[in-house]
């Protein structure tokens, strides 16, 4: 949950070990935390950030519902390198 005027958004974020990879499990997980949190938080928005160089990770997300909102070229530092920051968000129904 977020403060003052972010206070109707929530962040999600999550890792899955790689021998659990492509089992479906991450996306489950996702929709499940997307009930959860409007049944549960009077929020309106909740929202990923994956890497620009995972897409595994932006599947996951857009198999939950996420659309893509934004990219942002070359804004985290990670292993010597630039790389993009994408931010996926789904609504409330």
């Amino acid at each position: 949950m977020r403060p003052n005027i972010e206070r109707k958004n929530a962040e999600l974020g999550y890792w899955l070990g790689e021998p659990f990879w492509g089992q479906g499990i991450s996306t489950d997980a996702v929709r499940q935390m997307v009930n959860y949190g409007f049944r549960t938080f009077d929020i309106t928005r909740i929202f990923a950030r994956p890497f620009g160089t995972n897409p595994r990770s932006q599947r996951v997300l857009e198999k939950a519902g996420f659309v893509l909102e934004a990219r942002f070229e070359k804004t985290f530092f990670k292993h010597g390198q630039y790389i993009d920051e994408l931010v996926y968000a789904v609504r409330r129904p």
